[in-house]
């Protein structure tokens, strides 16, 4: 089977469910494993990455303005390695390429392949999707495998830290200029590591917010995991942006207590390294609580 993805969770999946060797076209992002950089690359993104947030933020209302799509499908790849399956999503059109995207590509092809899109909000979602890529591929038991170990790994953490008096309230940005709040399933992610997020809504897209929310919320701690950075980007973004006034005030900023995160990895991307997330969350919120497999150098004090 020949499956291009059009999504990084996705690569991800496929890599958990031990089909590496069938992935046969990937995006720009697709980073990991390492060996999914490997692959011809059939989608890249009409916006500068390395742009400021800013930027980034304004070419991508420019491109929906006019209707168009912010990633550019090379058709003529995806035909030469006719795909039996491919892979993408309906959940966020700025966050990877989506069915409409495929559209130009599928109609100059052979043999039309399957398109399976996924488009998860919460996290028994992104364990269905994982379930629906097995069935899709023929891997259905070892998709079963895979999400039980996922589960397993999350019951640990609530358990770890189910005895704590106090269930900290924590800010989860998911973009910085302008300010953009976490959804989806970050506040969920949030409550199960005993937290309580103050801003985000589970299962509900992220949304722009007024840095007088942060501030209004008094949060104990805040996580910056700006969608699609990594944690050495986001250092890079958080020290470039003047701090917005009453930001020293906050509960999280006096405590020492606000910290970036390697959202790429752990929180951007709906697959199995969300369960990652919730243990590195776990971690930040009751640091006095012993987190067993806590991803090491994903978090750092700003």
């Amino acid at each position: 089977m020949r499956i291009c993805s059009l999504l990084p969770s996705a690569t991800e999946i496929l890599f958990a469910l031990g089909l590496g060797d069938s992935v046969a076209g990937v995006t720009h992002e697709c980073d990991y494993p390492p060996a999914a950089a490997t692959r011809p690359v059939v989608v890249r993104p009409r916006v500068d990455a390395a742009a400021s947030p800013a930027e980034v933020d304004r070419a991508v209302n420019e491109f929906a303005a006019r209707g168009e799509s912010i990633y550019r499908v090379d058709a003529g790849l995806l035909r030469s390695i006719e795909p039996d399956l491919i892979l993408t999503q309906d959940l966020c059109h700025v966050c990877a390429a989506s069915p409409d995207d495929l559209a130009a590509a599928l109609a100059g092809m052979r043999h039309e392949p399957h398109v399976l899109a996924l488009t998860p909000h919460t996290l028994a979602e992104v364990w269905d999707d994982i379930r629906k890529v097995g069935a899709a591929t023929g891997y259905a038991s070892r998709a079963e495998e895979v999400v039980a170990a996922l589960e397993r790994r999350v019951k640990a953490v609530e358990a770890a830290v189910a005895n704590p008096a106090t269930r900290p309230l924590v800010a989860c940005l998911e973009w910085l200029d302008p300010p953009f709040c976490a959804g989806h399933w970050v506040p969920e992610m949030v409550e199960r590591a005993g937290g309580h997020d103050v801003i985000g809504i589970a299962g509900k897209p992220s949304f722009r917010i007024e840095w007088e929310q942060v501030l209004d919320a008094a949060p104990d701690l805040i996580v910056v995991m700006p969608c699609g950075y990594n944690i050495a980007r986001t250092v890079e973004e958080i020290e470039k942006l003047p701090r917005p006034a009453g930001w020293e005030q906050i509960p999280a900023v006096r405590a020492g207590r606000a910290f970036a995160v390697d959202a790429n990895a752990y929180f951007s991307r709906p697959g199995p390294r969300l369960a990652d997330g919730v243990a590195l969350l776990a971690q930040l919120i009751h640091p006095e609580c012993t987190i067993h497999g806590v991803p090491p150098n994903a978090s750092k004090a700003i």
